[in-house]
């Protein structure tokens, strides 16, 4: 079945889903540095901070898909096995990025909202989360960039152990999430 992991892999919606996860944040993280290329208050900027909203709550969306796949079986076993000590940071890691991939667009849905703008989601116009609220906003914008910053950081070092697995340690961890071949 699709959504249920193997002894040796995640499920293949899990692995669809982990690197479309991947497309989709770099292109939420393009879209907000790709902006400073438009004057404000042109077409262009407003078109690439509505594509970072759209992307971003796609995110939120495919997310729960995610931990839903996750929670339909036990993780594929690591060969050989991990220490504890690395075990335990990998799963700390794992829940920061879910919950950095749930609280980001929900802060930018509540800067968007106490900003008095409207949040398109594919065609559909989303309620405002809050009222009006410029200083809320400015608050509020404040974590959502912090927050972003330290996502860079957690991909990252994602990416980083996943390598090092590979070819440090020379284990199974990075192979179990690669879609399959042939």
């Amino acid at each position: 079945m699709p959504w249920t992991s193997s002894e040796s892999r995640y499920s293949t919606v899990s692995v669809l889903l982990h690197w479309l996860m991947l497309v989709l944040l770099v292109l939420v993280y393009a879209s907000m540095e790709l902006r400073g290329f438009f004057p404000k208050g042109s077409g262009g900027r407003t078109l690439i901070r509505e594509v970072h909203y759209m992307l971003g709550l796609t995110v939120f969306v495919l997310v729960w898909f995610r931990l839903l796949a996750r929670s339909l079986g036990p993780a594929p076993k690591i060969f050989p096995a991990s220490p504890q000590w690395q075990t335990v940071l990998a799963r700390l890691m794992h829940w920061a990025l879910y919950l950095f991939m749930i609280s980001m667009p929900i802060l930018g849905w509540l800067i968007t909202s106490a900003e008095g703008h409207q949040v398109m989601f594919y065609g559909f116009d989303l309620p405002l989360l809050v009222a009006e609220n410029k200083d809320f906003a400015k608050q509020v914008e404040h974590w959502h960039v912090l927050i972003g910053t330290i996502g860079y950081w957690l991909i990252g070092l994602h990416a980083l152990a996943g390598i090092y697995h590979h070819y440090v340690v020379g284990d199974n961890t990075l192979l179990r999430m690669m879609p399959k071949r042939g």
